[in-house]
């Protein structure tokens, strides 16, 4: 017989680690309302590094997967991180359990058992650091298969895209000056937090404009920033991001559908729509570079291969080609942050000695002490002038 979740609570013989479930198959969706404590209930084939880093944020009790964290693909990043963090993964439990329990029944973790109150709801594996690490070893030797799907899908992409890619066709206008200015693209992805607090001197300085790529938008909002431009399909972006008065573009399917377009006009928003194939974050780089960006700044975006997969999905060869299209104009911000230097100019640093040294002549002349070593100082001054002048 379940317990009723307040029933529940007050058991105080859980072998193992519990809290009250929050089920989601959509793992960014889950995030949003999963609290502290809280055991976390995801379907996610091949956890990422991205979504993992979320999941451990929210710090939950423990997070059980309906699916296989690591299924061999490639070495995704995901379950290392929840482990390495110290939260219990059960793996690949019974995909029933969506069904079988309901959001917000009290569930604890009894070995590679998920019970709710007395019932057993599912089984399945425990995963702890060194069972990851295999996982992942064992993972690296079916990358070369993932390298070669990967490579058949960058080369569908570029058929589908070539006009758009090459030539820019499909590009809408937009009412932001781009034109000759430099762009800071964010995504809310890896590390984007680090990285907006290491380039506060650069945005200080040069004022690039901002473009948050969905819920980039609040990142930005959250950093002390307004968006200029935001860009995606619109599902994890807020409301209050909605209205702080970027210009939005909706990012919709080739066909037109743009399912994030009725959202923003319920605000009362009139949005630009870009209908193309691939993720978000390319359209921003591809708009900005169409409109003649000058330098274009990336925060939290994907970089490497390994998170090109990581990803999780074919449109990834998207990214790829868009780097290619972009080429010379991007860069990582950990390059920005790791080059730029605040610049100051040399009238800034006369400026700031004749300020120190006004301000230690008023000290002195404040004081006895002072009026006397000024005095001295004086007599010294004249009589090398009149050393000088007895030169010429």
């Amino acid at each position: 017989m379940r317990l009723s979740p307040l029933r529940a609570r007050r058991r105080p013989d859980f072998p193992g680690p519990a809290g009250v479930a929050r089920l989601d198959r959509r793992t960014k969706n889950l995030t949003k309302r999963l609290k502290p404590g809280d055991v976390a209930i995801i379907d996610h084939l091949d956890l990422d590094r991205v979504s993992a880093e979320a999941l451990v944020a929210c710090s939950p009790s423990a997070v059980v997967n309906t699916e296989r964290s690591i299924s061999g693909r490639y070495p995704n990043l995901g379950p290392e991180i929840l482990v390495q963090a110290g939260i219990p993964l059960l793996d690949a439990a019974d995909p029933e359990l969506f069904t079988s329990i309901r959001e917000g029944d009290y569930v604890h973790l009894d070995g590679s058992t998920l019970y709710a109150g007395d019932d057993a709801v599912a089984t399945g594996t425990m995963l702890s650091e060194e069972a990851v690490h295999e996982a992942m070893e064992a993972a690296r030797s079916g990358l070369s298969t993932q390298l070669e799907a990967f490579a058949g899908n960058t080369m569908e992409y570029l058929k589908r895209e070539r006009d758009l890619l090459i030539d820019g066709v499909g590009v809408p206008s937009v009412r932001t000056r781009i034109e000759g200015r430099q762009v800071l693209i964010v995504v809310r992805g890896y590390h984007y937090k680090e990285d907006l607090a290491m380039l506060k001197p650069y945005i200080r300085e040069f004022r690039p404009v901002l473009i948050g790529v969905d819920g980039g938008a609040d990142a930005l909002l959250e950093a002390g920033y307004r968006p200029a431009m935001i860009v995606g399909d619109m599902d994890s972006v807020s409301d209050a991001a909605l209205v702080s008065g970027a210009e939005i573009v909706v990012h919709a399917y080739r066909d037109g559908t743009a399912p994030g377009q009725a959202r923003v006009e319920q605000l009362g928003l009139v949005p630009v729509v870009f209908p193309a194939t691939g993720t978000s974050e390319d359209i921003a780089m591809l708009l900005a570079d169409d409109m003649g960006a000058e330098l274009i700044v990336a925060v939290g975006s994907h970089a490497t291969l390994v998170e090109f997969l990581d990803k999780g999905r074919a449109g990834m060869a998207s990214t790829f080609l868009t780097r290619l299209r972009v080429g010379g104009k991007l860069v990582d911000a950990k390059g920005v942050s790791r080059l730029y230097r605040s610049r100051i100019s040399t009238l800034q640093v006369a400026l700031l000695i004749v300020a120190g040294v006004v301000a230690l002549l008023v000290a002195l002349a404040s004081t006895e002490t002072g009026r006397s070593f000024l005095e001295y100082l004086g007599s010294r001054w004249d009589d090398f002038v009149f050393w000088l002048r007895g030169l010429f």
